[in-house]
């Protein structure tokens, strides 16, 4: 081509990359004369840094490595230790003791930032909140309690039994503005208001069309739950919804139920399906809690975010299949806390800031 007159060179030129990564095994050793005092028969020597206690130590860049791996993407401890082994071509096999005990070790460390956001948390007009049956310890079945707030910010509490002894010492228990949550009654006991998930209820109601398809009721509310449900997301602060098509929206709201009471009257429900009218019964005695979201702009009509957390822990469950202590599961869930807060607030450097908590 450069010999060709025909070709001109012209003022672009085009670039291109190949891009790689590769694993660098970097070693420092340390030695110190022993001193042996010929008097007392006492040896010294001189003192090695921070963090050089064993024969072998492993900074803070390898044990992040292996906690981010095996508990932000949820392998397991020998898969984690062999993956940086095939990285390390071999030359760095990491015991499963060592792994087991990260958790632990940055759990203790990273105790004053969650006390932090504990308080933090306490402060704010709404929370979500919801819990998790999967956990198990041994076979036994355990409950993972999720706190949340709209702000980000987000605690995981591990907790043998459910009810009031599960919410003991979890932000719910102090909090005092408005939950945000499914039908548990349990949660009615501790906040000043509380707005049911709209979500839970969308699904209900849909599971009452398909087994009780002959019903007008069912299909009424789970339209005007939607609709609601789109108005409310297309309201702006700091105005919020207008009074006047909320008042419209209740009344609706009271007719369907009076619909559902006369279906119901006719037509009892039978005895292989009495969900549907459970429902009619619980939106007729919980409505100020179905339509909260509707008079208050703070308040959301979902606890989509209280479920999505959740699923981070179903899925770590579900690659261990079950714990062998209680304790491990505590420490994963104040661990799986710390790295929500830790995105919140730089979500970019997560590696480094763990790699710089381990020390």
């Amino acid at each position: 081509m450069l010999e060709d007159c025909v070709f001109k060179k012209t003022a672009r030129t085009i670039v291109k990359q190949m891009v790689s990564i590769r694993m660098v095994l970097n070693v420092t050793e340390y030695h110190a004369d022993v001193y042996y005092n010929s008097h007392t028969g006492e040896r010294a020597h001189a003192a090695f840094p921070d963090g050089v206690i064993d024969d072998v130590n492993y900074d803070g860049s390898i044990r992040a490595f292996l906690f981010l791996l095996n508990n932000d993407c949820c392998t397991s401890i020998d898969k984690s230790r062999a993956f940086l082994s095939d990285l390390t071509g071999g030359k760095l096999n990491i015991s499963k003791g060592i792994i087991s005990r990260l958790n632990r070790e940055f759990a203790l460390k990273t105790e004053p930032e969650r006390r932090s956001a504990y308080a933090d948390m306490l402060l704010s007009p709404v929370m979500h909140t919801d819990d998790c049956t999967n956990a198990r310890e041994n076979g036994k079945s355990c409950q993972v309690y999720v706190c949340a707030t709209p702000d980000g910010k987000a605690l995981y509490f591990a907790r043998e039994k459910k009810g009031h002894e599960g919410v003991k010492g979890t932000v719910t228990e102090d909090y005092q503005g408005i939950l945000v949550h499914d039908h548990d009654i349990t949660f009615y006991n501790y906040g000043a208001d509380h707005q049911e998930c709209l979500a839970h209820v969308l699904r209900y109601l849909k599971a009452s069309m398909e087994n009780e398809p002959d019903r007008t009721w069912n299909k009424k509310m789970h339209a005007l739950v939607q609709e609601m449900v789109h108005f409310r997301n297309g309201c702006r602060q700091p105005h919020g919804p207008d009074p006047e098509i909320v008042s419209g929206f209740e009344k609706r709201y009271r007719e369907i139920l009076e619909t559902a009471r006369k279906e119901y009257e006719d037509i009892p429900a039978n005895d292989y399906y009495k969900d549907g009218y459970n429902l009619f019964l619980r939106m007729e005695k919980y409505m100020h809690n179905h339509l909260l979201f509707l008079h208050d702009i703070r308040v959301p009509a979902t606890n989509n975010e209280a479920e999505r957390l959740l699923r981070n822990y179903k899925r770590k469950q579900a690659q261990a299949v079950t714990f062998r202590s209680f304790e491990s599961i505590d420490y994963l869930c104040q661990c799986m806390s710390m790295l929500v807060l830790m995105r919140l607030e730089d979500p970019a450097n997560i590696y480094d800031r763990v790699s710089r908590i381990f020390g």
